[in-house]
């Protein structure tokens, strides 16, 4: 028998052996998460490719369903980060129509004035109205300090995941200098599985992607472009948790006007990248964070603040319409308060668009228009003049160069206003409104009649009247608003005839029933409701009914995408799984397969054994 036989025989059994154990690695790990099958190639060698030596160790998987898989665990955290608020809101304003829900405490709160109107001398009656506004009020508060407490929750489990994600890269970064110094096939596969364990856990966190290198490493990078892992070196994240979070609290690109916390990557280099900036981070559980943080909840916030205003203001605020000719429209602002608006439209080369001036004790100035009921409109604040006759002098401030002007009317008080095209423009003004609250205080409960200021801002009590002055008063006025302290103790006024007659009558309490249930109001687009495009006409109680059928939607909503892509993740990790994870029927045949092997290269050499003792015995 020839020597190469022998030779041939004896690597066959150590090759065969190789593949026995890696078969039985397999086996042995076939439950172990982020363990990757494996397999141990051959090569040939020896004089005419007559031998057989062992190759390398590899991992067997689909890097297109790896990818998908990351794909879709990012996918996933994102849903269910955002399907488990919207849950916790929906929860928060109660089932539609029921008799604590927010549209029920609000109805049971409306029916309580149609009984006084029916009943004016009952002080029984007049002192349910009082409980009930106050338990309304007691709701709306509650339910918007929860909403900020889960903004708070929120910016604390940011802080969490930000700290767990920057040790994964910190961790990836690690095996990625372990995986290029290592030349063992069997200690690079376990690296390897550490490592995309570890991909496969930030991409929980955040949407990332993967490059691989030349050296056997893998770059890092959010799908937005940032690179977080290159080579050994990984970027560091960091939190500024800001601690508990009022409606007030808000993201700005400028370090100085942010109020919440965000993300700062701080790279090997030095350089700063901030990932909680709009578009950054597109899935995982810290962009869901971020949204909900930065938008879905103070849109929540704002919905509450909307309906507070809009109670206290349909109670308290008279509407003031103006006169037109066609192109230009007289107006008395007499008695407008800071926060009080004048609103026209103003047609330009066809297009219409709104103006609203706000009044303000403060010079004229610019503000969102985010903060008044119409998100499209140009707004401006302009100066209540001291004198109370310079209305017009301080309008044209204001006006700019809108091709507007203001002038005091022929006939009035200075406050009675002509608003129309200036000089030379083809502008016009159709139309105006103003919204004034006629009470100078909220001790003053006849003079407004039918108005009245039963709810206001805070304790002790002040008017609510929209104010821009010091910071927007419709900010955070949901946790603010109660009922009228004044009230308690003079009952009666919420029956009073009229400014002179103090004599019971209905009629207040009527209509103060029906400016909550029947006359319309505007809400600012901002809110959500209705849509993000053009402001949205309903009753207070219609409000109400929408913010709450609004969040329910919300949540089914979320919860039917969460559902899908739950079983879109289910279903990577099927795929991955069918072609990286360990099928014990197939190493058992592979096995088999094996041992037959063995047994022939044994053979050989139990064969030449028995010739060499033959030999020997001659």
């Amino acid at each position: 028998m020839s020597l190469n036989a022998i030779s041939t025989a004896t690597a066959g059994l150590a090759a065969t052996q190789a593949a026995i154990n890696i078969v039985s690695q397999n086996v042995a790990n076939a439950g172990t998460a982020g363990y990757v099958k494996r397999t141990v190639s051959t090569v040939a060698t020896g004089t005419n490719n007559s031998g057989v030596a062992v190759g390398t160790i590899t991992r067997s998987f689909d890097a297109a369903a790896l990818n998908q898989l990351r794909l879709e665990t990012s996918g996933a955290a994102y849903t269910s980060t955002k399907a488990g608020i919207a849950t916790q809101l929906d929860a928060l304003y109660g089932t539609p129509g029921s008799s604590t829900s927010l549209d029920g405490t609000l109805n049971t709160f409306t029916q309580s004035l149609q009984e006084l109107a029916a009943n004016p001398t009952s002080a029984a009656a007049r002192t349910t109205v009082l409980g009930n506004a106050s338990s309304l009020a007691s709701l709306i508060n509650s339910s918007a300090g929860t909403v900020q407490n889960l903004r708070t929750g929120i910016e604390s489990q940011l802080g969490s995941d930000t700290s767990a994600a920057s040790t994964l890269l910190a961790n990836i970064a690690t095996l990625n200098g372990k995986i290029q110094n290592n030349t063992d096939s069997t200690t690079l596969t376990a690296l390897q599985d550490q490592r995309d364990q570890a991909i496969n856990s930030l991409s929980s966190y955040m949407d990332v992607q993967t490059s691989d290198q030349r050296d056997g490493t893998v770059s890092v990078m959010t799908r937005s472009g940032v690179t977080l892992v290159d080579h050994g070196n990984a970027a560091t994240l960091s939190f500024d948790g800001r601690g508990i979070l009022d409606a007030n609290s808000a993201y700005s690109t400028d370090p100085t006007q942010r109020t919440v916390g965000t993300i700062t990557a701080t790279l090997p280099g030095g350089g700063k990248i901030d990932l909680g900036a709009p578009g950054v981070l597109r899935s995982g559980s810290l962009a869901a964070g971020i949204e909900l943080r930065d938008q879905t909840l103070p849109q929540a916030q704002r919905q509450l603040d909307d309906l507070a205003a809009g109670l206290a203001s349909a109670l308290s605020d008279k509407t003031v319409t103006g006169t037109s000719n066609g192109t230009q429209t007289s107006i008395d602002l007499t008695g407008i308060q800071p926060g009080n608006t004048l609103t026209f439209p103003v047609t330009v080369n066809g297009t219409v668009r709104n103006v609203i001036l706000v009044a303000s004790n403060d010079d004229a100035t610019s503000v969102p228009a985010s903060q008044t009921k119409d998100s499209t409109a140009l707004v401006q604040t302009f100066k209540i003049p001291s004198s109370g006759s310079d209305y017009a002098g301080a309008i044209n401030t204001a006006l700019g160069n809108l091709g507007l002007s203001a002038k005091v009317a022929a006939s009035g008080t200075g406050a009675a206003l002509v608003i129309g095209p200036a000089a030379g423009s083809s502008d016009t003004v159709t139309s105006a409104t103003a919204n004034i609250t006629p009470m100078s205080s909220v001790s003053d409960l006849t003079s407004g009649n039918p108005s009245l200021a039963l709810f206001v801002d805070g304790t002790p009590n002040k008017l609510y009247t929209g104010s821009l002055d010091n910071g927007s008063q419709l900010t955070g006025f949901a946790q603010r608003i109660t009922v009228n302290a004044a009230l308690s103790g003079n009952t009666a006024a919420l029956t009073q005839t009229s400014a002179t007659d103090p004599s019971a009558s209905g009629s207040r309490a009527q209509k103060l029933f029906a400016a909550l249930t029947s006359t319309q109001q505007t809400f600012s687009s901002s809110s959500g409701i209705g849509g993000v495009s053009a402001p949205y006409n309903a009753t207070v109680i219609g409000f109400a009914q929408d913010i709450v059928s609004t969040q329910g939607a919300a949540s089914a909503n979320a919860s039917a995408i969460d559902d899908t892509q739950q079983t879109a993740l289910s279903t990577a990790q099927s795929r991955f799984s069918a072609g990286a994870g360990v099928n014990i029927d197939q190493e058992m045949s592979n096995l088999i397969a094996l041992q037959t092997a063995y047994g022939a290269n044994a053979r050989v050499l139990t064969a030449a054994r028995d010739m060499l003792n033959q030999l020997l015995q001659i």
